[in-house]
């Protein structure tokens, strides 16, 4: 925002006459409050204006005018008297030196909540590291979550500092209109603030691009003259036809922004010209049964356009915007757009959430009153209580303030709307977070679809759920929303952290019979000092974070072994020679083992078999213990295994299969086909004939000659699954060749 200038002027009377007239357009507005609120605004006023005092603004004008418009804005919204005194003091902590506890013994403890609010968020270095971007816009959006007021004053803070752009060096306008465009004008859309956010977006477009904003406005300003007495008929027309009807009605002109057209033009490649439903009408009735009695009226005058009628009444936004929508083909065929609502409709569509403040005195339980804005607010302290990391809480919300919305239904007929690009996945999540973990099929239509498929407008979605949670990882890479995208990763990490832990256990314990100790010892009873000198060298908090560490390869299993066995050994125990001659030594190599970790395909997360390679059960491999990753496991030939293992030979264990795997194993597989017609059908019902899962399959673009190479991701067994798999293919008409992809240089990802 704009800082001030702290100097002394002189007595500058004009200067002293414009800040009490801003002032007396403030008191104008507050109509609304009763006498007490208005002396508290007052109170709070006198105080700022103490504050301030010799204090400037860079046009020069007194600083107090700036928290005045402020309070102006917010008094437009109607918002309560603590807001307004808020409003009017938010930078008196930063800039004045006065202090949260003066302002509570001056003016309570709900005002200086806001006030303290404000000052954290102007202290806010948006250019600063991605990290401290990321912490600052955590805080800002919690802050909104839990007083909402918060932001809308920021939001009337941000405008006015907006307006007077010009006002501040020209290097400074783009960061700030950029980072207004990005941030500020989606919350004000999420908050159904339309006034607001349309002003934004005009004024960020003005400053950004000053060129082409004249141009454009030059444009319009030619268009409307041109089309003044079309849009005067339109009105008439409409009006003479409502009364004829006997309907009620105000019928106002709206006009596209300048915004508005410049992304239209941008985003489909039109000329100005071709830009041609720019203008249109507001109907605003006091009845809703009007509404749609009208759009017959309406319909009935002018053609409408097939595919443009949308009805945000019976379906409302996710900011709580009603309307009925039609564009009809007007005289001259010029395309005329039409909003129609209610009296109480319009002041929602115009104010958004500061319309609640309106509700809330008429009918503090009203419906409309605890709908706006709160289902998203929710949502942000939902995603908050999961997600510690600024950086990843920024980035499940930005996903959540451009929402294009569809409208889907649950079995029972309720409405959900959902971001455009939301899957089935999302849906399971918005409806609850057990439902979302236990999710594991889902019907659109009566129909089954996979968990990936993207909704669309009016499907009917039902959701088949386990009986335990098993979130995939892979939802990660389709998920729409900000809440899904925190809930599974909280739940993989809380998985990931049990299965972590267990392997680490795994591993300590077979690196500690190298060192001749047959098994760990317990950490309650004797051997609680023993696990207490450990932790304190390892820098762990406790024994599961230490083998969680293991297990995620923080923590080599071989070196913290060595040390719990000296610690041991001071306490008494004797190693096992025996044991030490069995475990240490093996007859292919002479150097030191950790021991050898066994692999059945249940170690959970904390276990990746590598994509480069694909190893399954029959394969030689090799364990690596990567930073954080925990173990990933590399067949031995694997061309990316050996390039890590030249590298970071110390952190390679050795790992063997299990006699019996209790799952199956994806391998990849490249079939070269003639090209024909169901041959696709062919090779897959071979596949499924030898009892192989299907998981992924890609055919090429390029086509050689008469063949097509497809790829395939399959789970299998075994080695010998996949040797009888690979010969059913090829006895398989149409088939030229079927071979296993392994190597990494060989490979294309299916």
């Amino acid at each position: 925002m704009s800082r001030a200038t702290p100097v002394t002027p002189p007595v500058n009377t004009a200067a002293a006459n414009a800040a009490a007239a801003s002032f007396a357009a403030l008191t104008a507005k507050l109509d609304y409050l009763s006498d007490s609120d208005i002396e508290a605004v007052r109170k709070a006023y006198r105080f700022a204006d103490q504050a301030h005092l010799g204090q400037l603004r860079k046009n020069g004008d007194p600083y107090i005018t700036h928290p005045i418009a402020v309070a102006v804005q917010c008094a437009e919204w109607k918002l309560d008297a603590q807001a307004l005194m808020a409003a009017l003091m938010h930078d008196a902590m930063e800039d004045c030196g006065i202090s949260k506890s003066d302002l509570i013994e001056r003016f309570g403890a709900p005002v200086a909540e806001l006030v303290d609010g404000l000052t954290k968020l102007e202290k806010l270095e948006f250019d600063t590291r991605e990290q401290n971007q990321a912490e600052s816009f955590r805080k800002m959006l919690l802050a909104m979550a839990r007083d909402v007021r918060v932001i809308l004053i920021k939001l009337a803070d941000r405008s006015h500092n907006m307006r007077t752009m010009g006002d501040m060096p020209r290097a400074k306008w783009g960061r700030i209109s950029r980072e207004t465009l990005d941030i500020y004008a989606p919350i004000a859309y999420r908050l159904g603030l339309n006034v607001t956010f349309r002003e934004l977006q005009d004024l960020c477009f003005k400053h950004l691009h000053p060129w082409r904003y004249e141009v454009l406005a030059k444009a319009v300003q030619r268009a409307r003259a041109r089309r003044k007495d079309l849009m005067s008929r339109v009105q008439s027309e409409v009006r003479e036809s409502l009364d004829h009807n006997n309907l009620n009605a105000r019928v106002l002109g709206r006009e596209k922004t300048l915004y508005s057209i410049y992304r239209k033009m941008d985003d489909k490649h039109l000329t100005f010209a071709q830009v041609t439903d720019m203008y249109g009408f507001r109907v605003i009735f006091e009845d809703l049964s009007h509404c749609y009695t009208a759009l017959g009226v309406l319909h009935q005058m002018y053609k409408p356009l097939p595919g443009r009628f949308k009805d945000y009444i019976a379906i409302p936004k996710v900011n709580g915007y009603q309307s009925l929508h039609t564009t009809l083909v007007g005289p001259f065929g010029t395309n005329v757009e039409f909003q129609l609502r209610t009296s109480a409709m319009d002041v929602v569509a115009e104010s958004g959430v500061a319309a609640h403040w309106l509700y809330k005195a008429a009918s503090p339980e009203s419906e409309a009153a605890n709908r706006l804005g709160t289902q998203w607010l929710q949502s942000l302290l939902d995603i908050q209580n999961e997600t510690k990391d600024a950086a990843e809480f920024w980035d499940h919300v930005k996903i959540d303030l451009f929402p294009d919305a569809v409208y889907v239904f649950t079995p029972k007929s309720k409405i959900m709307s959902m971001p455009r690009g939301a899957t089935v996945v999302d849906f399971a999540y918005a409806i609850h977070s057990n439902v979302g973990n236990r999710a594991v099929a889902a019907n659109i239509n009566g129909e089954q679809v996979p968990l990936r498929t993207e909704l669309r407008n009016g499907d009917v979605v039902e959701i088949v759920t386990a009986d335990t949670p098993m979130p995939n990882p892979a939802w990660l890479s389709f998920v729409r929303t900000g809440r899904a995208r925190s809930k599974i990763r909280h739940h993989l990490k809380t998985m990931a952290q049990g299965d972590s832990r267990a392997l680490g256990e795994k591993m300590l314990t077979q690196a500690l019979r190298v060192e001749g100790i047959a098994e760990l010892p317990s950490e309650h009873g004797a051997y609680h000092g023993t696990w207490d000198k450990l932790l304190r060298f390892t820098g762990n908090r406790g024994r599961d974070e230490l083998l969680a560490d293991i297990g995620m390869g923080k923590r080599i299993a071989g070196m913290v072994s060595k040390k719990l066995a000296v610690l041991l050994t001071e306490q008494g125990v004797k190693p096992d020679m025996v044991l030490i001659s069995q475990e240490r030594y093996s007859p292919q190599h002479e150097t030191v083992s950790q021991g050898t970790v066994t692999l059945d395909g249940s170690e959970g997360g904390s276990v990746q078999f590598a994509r480069c390679c694909h190893p399954i059960p029959g394969d030689r491999i090799v364990g690596y213990l990567g930073r954080g990753e925990g173990l990933v496991v590399h067949t031995e030939d694997c061309t990316v295994g050996r390039k890590l293992l030249a590298r970071d030979r110390e952190r390679f264990l050795e790992v063997e299969w299990s006699d019996e795997p209790v799952r199956a194993f994806e391998a990849a597989l490249l079939v070269t086909v003639e090209n024909g017609k169901g041959v696709l059908a062919r090779v897959a019902s071979t596949l499924a004939t030898a009892e192989a899962d299907i998981t992924h399959v890609d055919m090429s673009e390029e086509r050689v000659q008469h063949a097509t190479d497809l790829r395939f991701a399959i789970a299998v067994r075994d080695r010998e699954h996949l040797a009888h798999i690979l010969k059913a293919l090829k006895r398989t008409p149409s088939v030229l060749k079927a071979q296993r992809i392994k190597h990494s240089k060989d490979r294309h990802q299916p």
